[in-house]
């Protein structure tokens, strides 16, 4: 930190029943009041370098002893008076980057320039300011932070401006040029909005890039934004830097989203937090302004925080939709738990945003849309030799299967992903069915390689949900796909009387099929399902026509959730389900018939064995054939 004394007299100020005076054998003539405070002073050594006083004085009458000057609306106060004052009187100051704005602004409202007297006060300041308090990086912040409290004064004197310009370069400058103390590694991590994450690893390895961040998170929203613009135009500084000094300002100011969230409903009755969130609501709006334009220049995990804030401080819905369209570019890099945004709205009856993360899935769509693939090459093309232009093509055809393919990888992953937001939000009792099924529909079928997690959502939503219809189950199970589910949900779905009959009927058949296909080798069916192929005077004859292989035990992480019945439950249980079953609407006559052929499985024990054993015999025969 940088200083600069003037003067050579000791200081002789003295406060004598609250008036400040100074101790000389000359009796004073002049009082000054600024803001309150008297000051009992003389005129010749104020009124020689002070123009604006001489003014004062020579406009006000001398009635009494004393001459009587006010200063009302002087800048910065008495602190920065008596420094005008003491150089008047030739006292010593000390000038640094803490009091120089208020310094120099007290000097430009009295007028000490270069007319009035040579080496004036604020000729000294501005050759200070520049050559010294400009040079160097914390003198430039401290002062930058101190116009806060002067700020039209400091943009009329241009100080703030040249203080974001010296700010700018330094930071543009290489690191090893710019003569610097640093103070980035002496804070520890914040996470006042858990914004300090994985993100770890890359702030350790570009720390030398983003040296500048932590200082100039001290600074206000406004000051610091108008900094971010100067660096941003800067053009040198890369957007992963850009990025990584956002997340650092966030981390510093925003505040902890759960107490904003527990305190929503009382903030509209508190005027203090109202104002509190209105200013967090600026930084925050403020801060995704600043957001680089470029993918992953910030983690999706900070965006959906950014969100979460943005969600309970009642941002604007242009923030919002700026936030999931970014989220959208880089959704396979997101965690469940991170998508779980809390629904604050009083409107909102579920526990979280799911209406945001639909629009965030609509914009993933969009953006990984797989470009058109360019037509076949002839073989006689690679024959020929191939022009630029060709060459040109052929880099355009790689880069084009390139980006297919990370599409598709991406879309596979945000599959899990979206299953397993689907389980955590499943048991809302408010979720509506409608948005249950219009996020789970939001990713491709290609992209589920199997639906074991999709399963489980359906299941905990039918759990929580037990007033559904039996058309509305119907409509929920239809995004089911049985033939990818495993044996062991298979098992599970067989026994599970949430489940439409049809569905139940599907899975069986299904892995019946597949066990068939598979060698032949078919697992013993439980007793509740057996009664759906034969009734309970056939039972042990159904049975032995299957293969000798023990049952797959249910595991135990559906067997303890599910509530479901054992495999020995009543025939009258399946029945009951059929009655239901066969109650369809009259409009779909083809539901109707599908109901039918289910009921005959019953009624008709024989066929359904006839049926699966042909179905087993041609396998097993074309399994041989393929042997031989």
């Amino acid at each position: 930190m940088k200083f600069m004394k003037l003067g050579s007299r000791p200081d002789t100020f003295i406060t004598t029943e609250a008036v400040r005076s100074v101790n000389s054998e000359v009796v004073s003539d002049l009082i000054v009041q600024v803001k309150g405070s008297r000051y009992l002073l003389h005129k010749f050594p104020l009124l020689s370098k002070c123009s604006r006083l001489q003014r004062l004085c020579s406009e006000s009458p001398e009635t009494s002893q004393h001459q009587i000057v006010q200063l009302p609306d002087f800048p910065g106060g008495i602190e920065a008076f008596e420094l005008c004052a003491k150089f008047c009187y030739g006292i010593t100051i000390t000038l640094s980057a803490y009091n120089i704005v208020g310094a120099r602004c007290a000097a430009e409202y009295l007028q000490m320039t270069e007319d009035v007297e040579k080496g004036n006060l604020i000729y000294k300041l501005e050759v200070f300011f520049n050559s010294c308090i400009l040079s160097g990086w914390k003198d430039s912040i401290v002062t930058l932070q101190s116009t806060k409290s002067f700020p039209l004064w400091s943009e009329d004197l241009v100080i703030t401006s040249r203080c974001i310009e010296a700010i700018a370069s330094k930071v543009l400058a290489h690191p090893s040029k710019v003569n610097l103390s640093r103070s980035y590694s002496r804070r520890g991590p914040r996470d006042d909005i858990s914004c300090i994450e994985s993100d770890s690893r890359r702030h350790n390895k570009d720390s030398s890039k983003i040296w500048w961040a932590e200082d100039l998170a001290e600074l206000s929203i406004d000051l610091y934004w108008r900094s971010m613009i100067a660096i941003k135009s800067g053009g040198k500084v890369p957007a992963t830097v850009i990025g990584d000094a956002l997340r650092i300002y966030a981390s510093r100011w925003l505040p902890n989203i759960s107490k904003y969230a527990n305190l929503e409903k009382q903030i509209v009755h508190n005027q203090s937090e109202s104002d509190s969130i209105g200013k967090h609501r600026q930084l925050l709006e403020s801060i995704i302004s600043l957001l680089p334009a470029e993918k992953g220049a910030v983690s999706c995990s900070f965006l959906l925080k950014l969100l979460k804030a943005t969600n309970i401080l009642k941002g604007s819905c242009s923030s919002k939709m700026e936030l999931a369209r970014r989220v959208g570019l880089q959704l396979e890099d997101a965690s469940v738990n991170d998508l779980l945004i809390p629904c604050v709205s009083h409107t909102c009856d579920t526990i979280y945003d799911v209406d945001i993360v639909i629009t965030i899935l609509q914009q993933f769509m969009l953006q990984v849309q797989s470009p058109p693939t360019s037509p076949l090459r002839r073989k006689g093309d690679f024959e020929r030799r191939r022009s630029r232009s060709a060459e040109n093509i052929d880099l355009e055809f790689q880069e084009s299967r390139r980006s297919s393919s990370a599409s598709h990888s991406s879309k596979l992953k945000v599959a899990k992903l979206v299953d397993g937001y689907l389980q955590e939000i499943a048991s809302d009792t408010n979720l509506p069915l409608s948005k249950f099924i219009s996020i789970a529909e939001a990713i491709p079928g290609f992209a589920r390689l199997d639906h074991d997690d999709l399963y489980k959502a359906i299941n905990i939503y039918l759990k929580g949900h037990p007033g559904l219809n039996k058309s509305e189950r119907k409509r929920l199970c239809r995004i089911l796909d049985c033939k990818k589910l495993s044996m062991d949900v298979c098992m599970h779905a067989a026994q599970n009387e949430l489940l439409p009959l049809r569905v139940v009927v599907q899975v069986l058949f299904f892995e019946q099929a597949r066990s068939a296909m598979s060698g032949g080798h078919v697992t013993e069916l439980p007793s509740n399902i057996k009664a759906l192929l034969a009734n309970h005077d056939d039972t042990a004859k159904t049975s032995a026509s299957f293969s000798k292989a023990k049952m797959t035990p249910v595991n135990d992480q559906w067997s303890n959730a599910s509530g479901l019945k054992s495999p020995k439950s009543n025939i009258s249980t399946l029945k009951m389900k059929l009655a239901e079953d066969d109650d369809l609407d009259e409009h779909n006559a083809d539901e109707i018939g599908k109901s039918s052929r289910i009921k005959a499985l019953c009624v008709l024990p024989n066929r359904p064995k006839k049926m699966f054993s042909k179905l087993w015999s041609n396998n097993r025969s074309s399994v041989a054939s393929e042997k031989n």
